[in-house]
């Protein structure tokens, strides 16, 4: 049960990535064509930055939950080769 939840979450995450950059990515185009108001940014430059910005963003976002994951699955290997280890008497 433990793996399915762990397995789901994965998934979850990989929704959350791509719908955060489907959101940078729509933020970015809307700020480039939006017509131009009296304080509020439009334009070609900020747009860019926005999109730059943004995928840094999801990057460091999506790194960080996939680091957690990542450890999780180490740790758990660890633990299985640790216990293999203990069996055989080699500790």
């Amino acid at each position: 049960m433990r793996d399915f939840f762990i397995n789901a979450l994965e998934k979850l995450i990989a929704v959350v990535i791509v719908l955060l950059s489907l959101g940078v990515l729509a933020a970015s185009i809307g700020i480039m064509f939006a017509p131009a108001q009296p304080g509020q940014p439009s334009g070609v430059l900020p747009g860019l930055l926005v999109l730059v910005l943004g995928a840094v963003y999801v990057l460091f976002v999506g790194g960080f939950m996939y680091l957690g994951l990542g450890i999780y699955q180490n740790t758990r290997k660890t633990a299985e080769a640790v216990a293999k280890l203990v069996e055989r008497g080699a500790v």
